[in-house]
């Protein structure tokens, strides 16, 4: 049976290499041969990231620890 510590580990695992996979991706689209975007555009999407790491950090320091 797996225990919780366990089960957290490897699911943190799995999706926080999932997520530098996707980011890696989201850094792809810097080459201007395939597309064509300008500083607003990228402000958008390093604003929208920022926010969704600052709401996931701010989940874990509320949460109460055993």
């Amino acid at each position: 049976m797996v225990n919780k510590k366990e089960k957290f580990r490897e699911l943190a695992e799995k999706r926080v290499n999932n997520a530098l996979k996707t980011i890696q991706l989201i850094g792809n689209l810097s080459n201007t041969n395939n597309y064509d975007y300008d500083t607003e555009d990228v402000s958008k999407i390093f604003k929208a990231l920022k926010e969704e790491i600052q709401i996931a950090e701010s989940r874990f320091k509320t949460t109460k620890k055993k």
